[in-house]
């Protein structure tokens, strides 16, 4: 997979906590972490979701898992998240934001 479609160390450890949380039951899910890698593949190079290489595993089953995050609104809280720690750090100024 491309460079620039995979999560940074401090990215993931941002977002791990809402995007994978601990399971205690049932079967064990595909590495969360993969399959937001590969969902960054799919909707950064306008692919189908059906052209997604075999490799990364069947495509049926990372959107399934994007429906669910959409649904569950997990991917607003991650925005919200990352806005929060650039603002934090000095990297997003909002004062030319339109309200």
């Amino acid at each position: 997979m491309a460079g620039c479609y995979v999560l940074s160390e401090r990215g993931w450890t941002l977002i791990e906590h809402m995007v994978s949380p601990p399971q205690a039951i049932g079967r064990p899910s595909r590495d969360d972490r993969q399959i937001l890698n590969v969902i960054f593949w799919i909707l950064c190079s306008g692919a189908k979701w059906s052209d997604l290489p075999e490799h990364y595993g069947p495509w049926k089953t990372v959107y399934q898992r994007f429906r669910q995050w959409r649904d569950a609104g997990i991917f607003d809280q991650v925005l919200s998240r990352l806005h929060l720690c650039l603002r934090e750090d000095g990297l997003m100024d909002l004062r030319y934001l339109d309200d």
